[in-house]
């Protein structure tokens, strides 16, 4: 009986334990795939840049609350415009929440008027469990060194209301702006909010 509690047991921890955990200061890990537009994407390759991970989906609250008050876009387009690579993941599993086809990520990046370098559909969470992405949001920013310089949560206010945009700190661009003055990113780490990523 005592075996099979503890079996049980292990088996409820395995899926926590099987997710990996990157490190601030510690090299980011390196992936190889393929965007929405058939191009290939590897992280590598953005070396000597600045990088930022959105992971993302489009039905999730949360998310919603970023792209309707434009704010993740205007993230996007800030940070872009400064010569950083923005690379918006989505690692729900086909059937689950926010999976859709390239053909209709595509679309969505054209609706809601993103400014992201381009979107990756991650349906096996290879990438998503590379990184132990928890939410969506949830951000990561990765210095040109290749080093990760920031991981959590896109602002200070999880608040899944539009409006409570308005005064946030944004995490992400505070960190950006950091990395180009060349002074530590603080904080370097905050607790992610949002909803749990589909895997």
């Amino acid at each position: 009986m005592l075996k099979q509690t503890l079996f049980a047991a292990a088996l409820l921890f395995m899926p926590i334990a099987a997710q990996a955990s990157v490190e601030i200061g510690a090299p980011a890990p390196d992936f190889t795939t393929t965007d929405v537009y058939g191009h290939e994407i590897k992280l590598s390759d953005y070396h000597g840049k600045n990088v930022v991970l959105e992971w993302s989906n489009n039905e999730c609250p949360y998310v919603m609350k970023h792209y309707d008050s434009k704010n993740m876009q205007t993230a996007q387009k800030t940070a872009t415009d400064n010569g950083a690579i923005w690379l918006t993941i989505v690692s729900s599993a086909e059937g689950k929440q926010g999976s859709v086809s390239n053909e209709e990520a595509q679309k969505i990046m054209e609706e809601v008027g993103s400014h992201a370098t381009t979107r990756i559909m991650d349906p096996s969470g290879e990438i998503g469990q590379l990184y132990g992405a928890k939410t969506t949001p949830h951000m990561f920013v990765i210095d040109a060194a290749g080093n990760l310089a920031y991981s959590g949560a896109i602002d200070d206010n999880p608040s899944p209301r539009p409006e409570t945009v308005e005064g946030a700190k944004n995490y992400v661009l505070a960190a950006l702006d950091s990395l180009t003055a060349g002074t530590p990113v603080e904080p370097a780490q905050t607790a992610p909010y949002g909803c749990s990523v589909k895997y």
